[in-house]
C-alpha cells in the first residue's frame, strides 16, 4: 500500500457530494423552492393532478388533453395484482406495511412481462404499471390484516380517489380526494433523497427496475426517512389531547430528545411542500378516521 498523497475529506451522509445533474427535479434548500421539470410545486399543486404530474416527470413535458387521456387510460389498466402477489400478503400478513410493500414490489418481478427488458421503453412501461400496482398492494395488505378480503380497483375513478375507494371500500369525498391527488404531487419527486439514491445505485449496476425499486422501498421504511412520517403519528398518540401537546414538547426537550414533524435535512426555509396541506389535512383525517 502507497503512502497517502493528501487528506482524505469524509462526506457524512454524502453533504454536499454532487454526483449528477437532473432535468427532472431542482431543490433550492435555502430559499425553500421545488421545481419539477422547471414548474414551481406552488403552481403544480394549485393546477395540476397527479397524473398530469407523473406525465411531466416521466415524459419531460405537460401533456396535450389527447396524450393525458391516453396515459391515465395505461394507468387504469395495469391495476391488477396477480394472485400469487396476494397469496404473498396473506403469508406476511403481520409484517410492517412497508416491510410487505418492498416483499410485494419484488414478487412482482417474477410476473412482469418485461422484466429482463432493460430498454428505456420497457423501464418506462414497468414504472407505470409498478406506480399503478403500488397502492393496490398497500390498500389490500390493510384489509387482509384485518380479516377482509381486498376491494377490486374501481376504473371510474382517478389514480388518488381510486387508491382511497381501494382502502375504504367507498368512494371518497370530492375534498378528500382531491387533497389525496395533491399530497401524490408533492411527494412525486425529490431529487436524491435516500431511497431515490439507493434505487440509483442498484439500476446504476444494470439490475431490473423491481430490484431497484425494491431498494427504495426499503430505503424509504427507515425511521431517518419516511418512516420519520409513522414517528409523527406515533407522536400525536402518544400526545393524545392537544392540551397535553406544550407538556410534552417541554419534556422531549428537557431530556435531550427529538420532537418529531419538525425542520427538513434539506429546506432551511419553509418546506414548500407544507402549506399546501394544511388547510385540508385536519379536514381528511376526520374523514378518513380518529383524528
Amino acid at each position: 500500500m502507497g503512502e497517502a498523497t493528501g487528506k482524505i475529506e469524509i462526506h457524512r451522509g454524502l453533504k454536499g457530494v454532487y454526483f449528477d445533474r437532473s432535468r427532472a427535479c431542482y431543490i433550492d434548500g435555502r430559499a425553500g423552492e421545488l421545481r419539477y421539470r422547471g414548474y414551481s410545486i406552488h403552481d403544480l399543486a394549485g393546477r395540476s393532478t397527479f397524473e398530469e404530474t407523473c406525465y411531466l416527470l416521466l415524459k419531460g413535458a405537460l401533456p396535450t388533453r389527447a396524450q393525458l387521456d391516453s396515459f391515465t387510460a395505461e394507468l387504469k389498466a395495469a391495476r391488477a395484482l396477480p394472485e400469487a402477489v396476494f397469496d404473498v400478503i396473506r403469508t406476511v400478513r403481520s409484517a410492517h406495511p412497508m416491510d410487505v410493500l418492498r416483499t410485494c414490489v419484488s414478487a412482482l418481478s417474477a410476473f412482469d412481462p418485461e422484466t429482463a427488458d432493460k430498454s428505456p421503453e420497457a423501464t418506462l412501461r414497468k414504472g407505470i404499471r409498478l406506480t399503478a400496482q403500488v397502492p393496490m398492494i398497500v390498500a389490500a395488505h390493510e384489509h387482509i390484516r384485518n380479516g377482509r378480503e381486498p376491494v377490486a380497483p374501481d376504473p371510474r375513478l382517478a389514480h388518488a380517489a381510486n387508491f382511497l375507494y381501494l382502502l375504504k371500500g367507498r368512494a371518497p369525498s370530492a375534498d378528500a380526494a382531491r387533497l389525496m391527488d395533491l399530497d401524490m404531487v408533492l411527494h412525486a419527486e425529490h431529487g436524491s433523497n435516500a431511497s431515490s439514491f439507493a434505487a440509483r445505485v442498484v439500476a446504476g449496476t444494470e439490475a431490473d427496475l423491481h430490484g431497484a425499486i425494491t431498494a427504495a422501498v426499503a430505503a424509504l421504511a427507515g425511521p431517518a426517512h419516511g418512516g420519520a412520517a409513522e414517528n409523527v403519528m406515533r407522536m400525536a398518540q402518544e400526545i393524545g389531547d392537544a392540551s397535553r401537546a406544550a407538556e410534552y414538547v417541554k419534556a422531549k426537550r428537557a431530556n435531550g430528545e427529538p420532537v418529531m414533524g419538525f425542520g427538513h435535512r434539506v429546506y432551511r426555509a419553509e418546506d414548500p411542500r407544507a402549506r399546501h396541506m394544511r388547510a385540508g389535512v385536519e379536514k381528511l383525517s376526520r374523514e378518513m378516521g380518529p383524528a
